[in-house]
């Protein structure tokens, strides 16, 4: 979008990303998708794979349908201190099998909760949380099972450290839409200027739109800290009259489509700064602002919007020069304000980050045209932005 008025929402320097601009800037984190697409299946899995040993671990779930697993251990107040993955999958509850997958494929490994003296004594704790997308490729039985997030755990560990992300039509975000514009996966990365990185994974399929229906401008851009562009006024005519002609015929090829959906928005947030349970379970529930920012309306009773948090712990939280020094933390009454002030960053940058990734998702994305229905994708309805 070169034309329209540019709208300068600027207030200070943007914080630089990480190397990949992705989830994997967190050294230690890996992701993997898998997909099944073809044969009336348009859906697929995501994990995320913490270094051996685990990551600290916490969620927040905002939205009205969730559809989730092992979220309960993930309460400060309860037993398991770290888990070696997350899943973000389709296929609604049914697609929650893939997280079986996911724990059989980390026994196999040795990796888990020990429970005895043995090294295959482990009991692998795997929080999950689903997307609806059944029926999205014309099957509503075709969805995400074990052996699809075993595929997606192997697809992780198989990468390099620091590994680029796939977005867009990918693993969790195959069959996702979100206003009845294709969905996917996003993922971004931010840096503090004491080091820490802060990074987002999301899989972006609401009941909401990314996109203002009054100017087809994506709401995340308006927070990114830079000059907006909107669409020329006979594009956005053009996009408008594309999108209610794509609804009409996902309605006529699939009674799955002829109904309001239901949705989902799925993430991960993650830094290395060393956060306990109760600060990460923060960073989740304030990411949640993020999603907010880029998707209006969102946390409907037709969302089951969930956002887990990750901390791998390598770094001390307000390390750096520009964080307070060793004395000021020590100091009894100043100590506490030194680490809120240092957690405050990070979780400013959390909602800044994930508003970033749901963005990319949406430019990432590509249009769908199977027997399920006709998703178009952003780019289609207002080029390239």
């Amino acid at each position: 979008m070169t034309d329209g008025p540019a709208l300068s929402t600027t207030d200070g320097p943007a914080l630089p990303t990480g190397p990949r601009d992705a989830l994997t800037d967190v050294p230690g984190l890996r992701v993997g998708h898998a997909r099944r697409t073809g044969d009336g299946a348009l859906t697929g899995t995501t994990v995320v794979l913490a270094p051996e040993g685990g990551a600290v671990a916490a969620v927040d779930i905002r939205g009205g349908g969730p559809g989730t697993r092992e979220t309960d251990a993930l309460d400060p107040r309860n037993l398991v201190p770290r888990v070696e993955a997350v899943v973000l999958t389709g296929g609604s509850a049914f697609g929650l099998d893939a997280a079986s997958g996911v724990v059989g494929w980390l026994e196999d490994h040795g990796r888990g909760f020990r429970v005895g003296p043995g090294p295959a004594q482990v009991v692998p704790v795997v929080p999950a949380a689903a997307l609806f997308d059944l029926g999205r490729g014309g099957d509503w039985r075709a969805r995400p099972d074990a052996a699809l997030g075993r595929a997606a755990a192997e697809a992780a560990a198989a990468t390099g450290p620091g590994a680029p992300v796939a977005e867009g039509n990918t693993g969790a975000g195959t069959g996702a839409v979100a206003g009845g514009i294709k969905g996917g996966i996003g993922t971004a990365s931010t840096v503090l200027p004491d080091g820490t990185t802060v990074a987002a994974l999301a899989a972006v399929n609401a009941a909401g739109s990314f996109a203002d229906p009054r100017t087809g401008a994506l709401y995340g851009r308006w927070f990114e800290g830079r000059p907006v562009s909107l669409p020329p006024p006979d594009v956005h005519a053009a996009a408008v009259r594309r999108l209610a002609a794509a609804r009409e015929a996902s309605r006529a090829r699939s009674a799955a489509t002829a109904h309001p959906p239901l949705n989902t928005t799925l993430a991960v947030v993650a830094t290395d700064a060393a956060l306990t349970r109760a600060q990460a379970r923060k960073l989740a529930g304030t990411a949640h602002d993020g999603l907010a920012r880029a998707i209006r309306p969102v946390h409907l009773l037709s969302d089951g919007d969930t956002v887990f948090a990750l901390s791998t712990a390598t770094r001390p939280l307000a390390s750096g020069a520009s964080g307070p020094s060793e004395e000021a933390l020590a100091e009894p009454v100043f100590g506490v304000h030194a680490e809120a002030a240092a957690l405050n960053g990070i979780l400013a940058a959390g909602a800044d980050t994930l508003t970033r990734a749901v963005v990319r998702a949406a430019l990432a994305a590509e249009t769908v045209d199977g027997p399920g229905g006709v998703f178009p994708s952003y780019r289609e309805l207002y080029g390239e932005s």
